[in-house]
């Protein structure tokens, strides 16, 4: 949770647009969080670049997956408690802090599950509080064997925030949601994907090429179909049948008119690789 001044969202700070590194390459935009002295804790102005990366990769047409990672030995610890304090106004008046949890965290893990790009978070270190939620928030999640997962809220006296509450039910069910919010306790990697919460662990030294590879592969795939798919899969949980498969007829409606499922068919028909070009 960040406390800060009563505001909208701000926008990036352009002076310290180190805080996120965005390198794109093959159809890949890396998102990478650039505080490895807090194990990569989130400030207002780093978050609000996140959120603008995100949001311009979902737009690319040349970006066809994102992987948001860390810097260092930690993913991200959560929000910057520090500078979150020392923002805040001496005086709260009622609103202030859910309107700054809307406006911040929230905007954050929106923006992942609404880009219509596949994302992987490439979990390399430390995930803690909204740092947690941050990588749950993505499609795919590749953790190192060193990664380590804490819902850390707790241990602050703090309500989970970043739609912890949603996504952590949704994956691991609501008796181990409350086991892990309500103790705090850390997780290794081994558990984490015993529990649900990760796709995949690998060894330190090949985490980054597993999580290339894993986008590439992703990139070079059907961009549209893909993306209605995502949307499909995460509205699942919140829709009855009926809705469910009148959101699918669409998504095929829709999807049916791109160039890539005449190239997918084609390609079938005529026992070759397809050759997708995101259309």
């Amino acid at each position: 949770m960040n406390l800060s001044p009563r505001e909208g969202p701000p926008g990036p700070s352009a002076s310290d647009e180190s805080l996120v590194l965005h390198p794109t390459d093959n159809g890949v935009a890396r998102i990478i969080l650039n505080r490895p002295h807090t194990l990569n804790a989130i400030t207002p102005d780093q978050r609000e670049q996140l959120i603008s990366h995100v949001s311009r990769a979902s737009a690319e047409p040349a970006v066809g997956a994102v992987v948001i990672t860390g810097s260092g030995g930690g993913f991200c610890s959560g929000a910057d408690l520090r500078s979150a304090a020392a923002a805040a106004p001496s005086e709260r008046i009622p609103g202030d802090v859910a309107r700054t949890i809307r406006h911040g965290a929230q905007r954050l893990i929106a923006a992942v599950l609404d880009c219509e790009k596949p994302v992987i978070a490439a979990v390399n270190g430390v995930a803690a509080g909204l740092g947690v939620h941050l990588a749950l928030a993505c499609d795919l999640v590749l953790a190192a064997e060193s990664a380590r997962f804490t819902e850390a809220f707790v241990r602050r006296g703090l309500v989970p925030d970043g739609g912890g509450a949603y996504l952590l039910p949704r994956l691991v069910g609501l008796q181990r949601a409350k086991e892990l919010m309500f103790f705090g306790d850390t997780l290794s990697a081994a558990e984490a994907e015993r529990f649900g919460l990760v796709n995949r662990v690998v060894p330190d030294g090949e985490l980054a090429d597993t999580a290339k590879a894993w986008a590439e592969r992703l990139a070079a795939g059907p961009t549209r179909a893909l993306a209605l798919t995502k949307q499909l899969l995460n509205a699942s949980f919140d829709a009855d049948r009926t809705a469910a498969f009148a959101a699918e007829a669409a998504a095929q409606e829709i999807n049916a008119t791109t160039a890539d499922a005449t190239e997918g068919i084609r390609a079938f028909a005529e026992r070759r690789k397809p050759v997708y070009r995101g259309r």
